[in-house]
């Protein structure tokens, strides 16, 4: 049921794969490629180059991203906190870059029409993004802040009145919720995994899966969304129901959000005329259904380019 994947984090030997799968009518994937941000000299080589929106004209690979990291992971306790974790007094985690070098990156990557795609966890990691985003960034760039986790409520407005756009992924909701409150401690966790506060203040969220670390299951993803409850009903109550999505903002955040995020929304994303007619039939529609009845959906057909794959 996947027709478009963003690939946070590519070298030369993944664009090279790529464009020949391209080239060899292999790739029957849309491709939003960011291109790894820790090496100083593929940057250097794709800076001076500059973007490729459409490789070869055939609609199925960009690389037009950069992909860096500005803290670690909530589980690890390597996410940079505002304040110590409430599970381990005197660590707040640490972030991964300085916000000088963000900010170098920021401006290198704008001189060359780049996007910025920086993964931050902890609210403390997000507002050191938003700082760099707002000092050297546009508003319409389309920057990024992959995962967006934990935010400080002061940071939520900031998504929105800077253009930046949370790319979040609804399964690591449902995965971390039995631990994110002993991390966090129950005021702060309510800041995690907050779209509501988020779409409530004007974003899109393009929701993703961040696999390998969680499965590619549109399922799971829209379950997680809509009931912040796993495919198996858990918990029985939902997870801080507060911060849901409604059905429509979830199928957008798996569809046209997504696009618009990778520079696609006039091609993808919808089924409408001039569209390119990637899309996925189910045997019922998702609106309504409860975890068990998710569960249970069958994707039937895998139509891309409006030919059946599936």
């Amino acid at each position: 049921g996947i027709t478009s994947v963003h690939d946070a984090g590519v070298g030369e030997r993944e664009i090279a794969l790529y464009q020949r799968w391209a080239r060899d009518g292999r790739l029957r994937l849309r491709v939003h490629a960011m291109l790894h941000g820790n090496d100083a000299e593929l940057l250097e080589r794709h800076f001076a180059h500059g973007t490729e929106p459409d490789y070869a004209g055939l609609g199925v690979l960009a690389v037009r991203a950069v992909k860096v990291y500005a803290d670690g992971a909530l589980g690890s306790r390597g996410a940079f906190l505002l304040e110590d974790y409430s599970d381990e007094p005197g660590n707040h985690g640490l972030p991964q870059i300085s916000a000088s070098e963000l900010g170098e990156l920021c401006v290198s990557a704008r001189a060359a029409g780049y996007q910025v795609c920086t993964h931050a966890i902890g609210d403390g990691g997000n507002r050191l993004v938003l700082d760099a985003y707002e000092a050297h960034g546009e508003v319409d760039a389309r920057w990024r802040i992959e995962h967006a986790q934990v935010l400080d409520r002061d940071d939520v407005m900031r998504f929105s009145e800077l253009g930046v756009l949370p790319s979040m992924q609804t399964q690591h909701q449902t995965s971390d919720m039995p631990w994110a409150e002993a991390r966090l401690g129950p005021e702060r966790v309510r800041g995690a995994y907050a779209w509501r506060w988020l779409l409530d203040a004007g974003c899109m969220i393009a929701n993703g899966s961040d696999a390998p670390v969680e499965t590619l299951d549109l399922r799971s993803a829209w379950c997680a969304a809509v009931h912040r409850r796993t495919l198996s009903g858990e918990p029985l109550e939902s997870w801080h129901p507060e911060q849901r999505m409604t059905a429509d903002e979830a199928l957008r955040a798996m569809t046209i959000w997504p696009a618009y995020a990778a520079f696609r929304e006039s091609d993808l994303g919808r089924l409408a005329p001039g569209y390119r007619a990637d899309f996925v039939v189910l045997d019922r529609a998702l609106p309504g259904l409860s975890p068990a009845e998710i569960a249970a959906l069958r994707i039937e057909q895998v139509w891309f380019a409006g030919a059946r794959v599936r």
